[in-house]
């Protein structure tokens, strides 16, 4: 008996639409990650240990940043938030466990009105001997990367934290996944792409919309062939 050609060329591009969606999925563009990469670059340029990438350091980045509420002006300026915040508000913000906390070894924190490229941000980051003794130090042991605008858009502030803790067992996150409702911005470590420029740097889970548009894409070309 006959096959419609239809059906059968239907049944092939499924497959391989369903694995460009897959695929699709997988791609990772957060400049948090890309700040995170290019330091772990310059300490081991360096010979000094890469650091790990930890989700819930990262998210309470961002928490740090919004402590400012877009006051550019307060950044260099010796202000900072109070050591407190980290257990009473950064940590229950991003759901990470008070009890799995470890010691803040060195912060790095810059602002600027235009958005920077994670490129740019570093050099912004580390811009003298201070801050190069802050990025090179061997008492890290893990690292954690934000970046955020105000309202949409600019001012944009960068922060990384560094922490001794161990990368396995500190600031571990209820669920493995970070609260998310509140995080416009982009934290390094969450596997989530996230937009950075021109677009207020605002949190989005890309690879899913990514992957529910591929699978549409898929369905209906099913059916009309």
């Amino acid at each position: 008996m006959a096959v419609s050609a239809r059906p059968l060329l239907a049944a092939l591009l499924l497959p391989a639409l369903l694995l460009s969606a897959a695929s699709a999925a997988d791609s990772k563009n957060n400049p948090a990650d890309e700040l995170v990469s290019l330091i772990n670059s310059n300490r081991t340029a360096r010979k000094a240990s890469s650091l790990s990438d930890n989700q819930g350091l990262g998210c309470i980045a961002l928490q740090y940043i919004k402590a400012y509420e877009g006051q550019c002006n307060q950044v260099g300026q010796n202000k900072k938030p109070i050591e407190s915040s980290f257990t009473d508000k950064f940590a229950p913000d991003c759901g990470v466990q008070a009890s799995t906390l470890s010691k803040i070894t060195g912060r790095l924190l810059a602002c600027q009105s235009d958005y920077a490229s994670p490129a740019e941000a570093f050099n912004i980051l580390v811009d003298d001997a201070k801050s190069l003794q802050v990025l090179h130090s061997k008492n890290h042991t893990e690292v954690g990367a934000a970046v955020s605008g105000t309202d949409g858009g600019g001012p944009y502030f960068w922060c990384v934290l560094f922490s001794d803790g161990k990368p396995s067992t500190s600031f571990k996150v209820d669920g493995e996944v970070p609260k998310t409702a509140i995080h416009p911005g982009c934290f390094s470590g969450n596997n989530d792409d996230c937009m950075g420029a021109k677009n207020g740097a605002v949190s989005a889970n890309v690879g899913t919309l990514r992957l529910v548009a591929a699978l549409l894409f898929a369905i209906v070309c099913a059916f009309a062939l």
